[in-house]
């Protein structure tokens, strides 16, 4: 009777393993490209990823730096390649979102061109203004650019950059004027900010952070629709005073348009059971990141909804490239 008992659940035995094996595993290393130069957030991210995914997939996983022509170069080397599931591009707001309708025309389609995977994370901007300045609050802040007749001017870290879209939605939604003033970089403009050559500045948390805590730049709120959680005491620009603002960067997984579902449903799996593990957690939020997470047909969503948005403010805006 034993016997018979062990044979007649030897079918279920053997298939057990085969049913927790995953649809889909790589046969070979697989690489993450990220269209900009090395130590960027979006390099920084992929990074943190690579080495956990590695060892969740059982093959290395290599980060390939493709930068250049505002990212357009590494996302166009990601669309053409195999849709195999072992190649991955890191990709950002700039050249997903915002390109598209920046540039006359883009070597890739930001939405056919790719099979998005999820969401991996947001950076919030903080609104800043110089310490010595007079508005203490986003209201007040506006009350002020009213009353000076389009006076005052905001820095951004270059044309066509979230930094930049950031302050023309703020200026669209609070019905005010300002002087657009391009930096090349994040740092340049935090040190014009700091000296006083602008009256406000949307930039990273990462490198704003350290002169508001330093006490040379004021905060006056986040861009995002919630607070961020290393500034718990910073009210969002919607609670401030314009309801509906959200502007933020951020950085998504996708893969060549075509990669088995199999792949796509495995890979978000393993990310976001990656982003949701403690340490990880604290690395991203100390880089002013709030990690990502999702579905795959959310995360289309989402981009479908960054295009339409940001498409609007650079036509309102009359925004043209550098």
């Amino acid at each position: 009777m034993r016997r018979r008992t062990l044979l007649h659940a030897l079918p279920t035995l053997l298939a057990a393993p085969a049913l927790a094996q995953p649809a889909w595993a790589p046969d070979r290393p697989v690489r993450i490209i990220v269209a900009f130069p090395p130590g960027g957030s979006t390099d920084v991210v992929s990074r943190l990823i690579a080495t956990p995914l590695a060892e969740a997939l059982g093959q290395p996983v290599v980060v390939e730096n493709r930068g250049g022509a505002s990212g357009m170069i590494g996302t166009e080397v990601a669309a053409r390649a195999a849709p195999d599931g072992h190649t991955l591009l890191m990709t950002a707001s700039g050249p997903q979102a915002i390109n598209p309708s920046l540039f006359p025309s883009v070597p890739y389609d930001p939405v056919r061109g790719f099979a998005p995977i999820l969401l991996v994370a947001v950076y919030p901007l903080l609104m800043v203004t110089p310490i010595d300045r007079g508005p203490r609050s986003v209201a007040e802040f506006v009350r002020h650019a009213k009353a000076s007749g389009g006076r005052l001017n905001y820095c951004s870290i270059g044309s066509g950059q979230p930094s930049h879209l950031a302050g023309e939605l703020f200026k669209s939604m609070a019905g005010i004027e300002m002087t657009h003033i391009p930096y090349r970089g994040s740092g340049p403009a935090v040190i014009a900010a700091v000296a006083g050559e602008c009256d406000v500045l949307f930039d990273s948390a990462l490198s704003s952070g350290p002169q508001v805590r330093g006490g040379r730049l004021r905060a006056l709120a986040v861009t995002t629709s919630k607070r961020l959680p290393s500034w718990p005491d910073l009210p969002t620009v919607a609670e401030a005073g314009l309801p509906g603002y959200d502007a933020y960067t951020w950085n998504a997984l996708v893969a060549p348009a075509g990669t088995p579902p199999a792949a796509v449903a495995r890979l978000n799996a393993e990310v976001g059971r990656i982003l949701a593990a403690p340490a990880l957690r604290t690395q991203l939020e100390a880089q002013g990141a709030v990690p990502g997470g999702g579905s795959a047909a959310e995360m289309a969503r989402f981009l479908d909804s960054e295009i339409s948005k940001w498409a609007e403010v650079i036509r309102a805006g009359g925004i043209k490239p550098d």
